[in-house]
C-alpha cells in the first residue's frame, strides 16, 4: 500500500458555495490527494499571496481564502471568468473556455490515460459513474487515427511508399 500524502498534499470538500453551505450529494464531500505539481503550485502561489498581504497591508482582508483578491476578499464569479480567460489566451489555446470546462478536461484526460470511469467519478463527487461517462468524458483522440493505426496493422505501413 502506497504511503499516504502528507495534509499538505490534499484537499478537503466538506462544503458549498451554496446558499445552505452544503455540497449537493453526499459522495461530493471528499478528502482529494493532490498531485505533487498542484502542491507545489499551490505554496508557489501561497508565497505570492503573503506578499501580495504585504503590499495591502491594513487592506488586507484575511478571508482565509486560497483564491482572493489582491487585497484578500472574495473573488466574483466574472472576475474568476476573466482572469482564467486571460490565462487561457497567456497558453495559446483561445479566450473561449470557462472554468467550467475543466472538469471535462480532467475527466477527459484521465480516461484517455487508462485510468477506469469508476475511480474518475470518485474525485469528481459523482454518485454514479454514469454520469462521469456520459457528461464530462470526451474522446481526446479522433477514431480516424485509431481507424489508421488497424489500416496499418492489416495491411502494413507501406514505409516504402513516397510521402508527399
Amino acid at each position: 500500500m502506497p504511503k499516504p500524502y502528507p495534509p499538505e498534499f490534499r484537499i478537503d470538500v466538506w462544503r458549498s458555495v451554496r446558499s445552505h453551505g452544503d455540497t449537493k450529494t453526499g459522495t461530493s464531500r471528499r478528502t482529494l490527494e493532490l498531485p505533487l505539481r498542484a502542491a507545489a503550485a499551490l505554496r508557489g502561489h501561497h508565497t505570492r499571496q503573503a506578499a501580495q498581504r504585504l503590499r495591502a497591508g491594513k487592506a488586507w482582508c484575511d478571508s482565509g481564502l486560497v483564491f482572493c483578491s489582491t487585497t484578500g476578499r472574495p473573488l466574483d464569479a466574472a472576475n474568476v471568468r476573466r482572469s482564467f480567460r486571460l490565462i487561457t489566451k497567456m497558453a495559446g489555446i483561445g479566450e473561449s473556455w470557462s472554468p467550467r470546462e475543466l472538469r471535462h478536461s480532467f475527466v477527459s484526460i484521465m480516461s484517455d490515460g487508462g485510468v477506469p470511469i469508476e475511480a474518475i467519478a470518485e474525485p469528481c463527487g459523482h454518485s454514479s459513474p454514469a454520469v462521469t461517462g456520459q457528461v464530462y468524458r470526451h474522446q481526446l483522440r479522433p477514431v480516424i487515427t485509431k481507424g489508421a493505426r488497424v489500416a496499418d496493422s492489416v495491411f502494413g505501413t507501406g514505409e516504402s511508399a513516397q510521402i508527399g
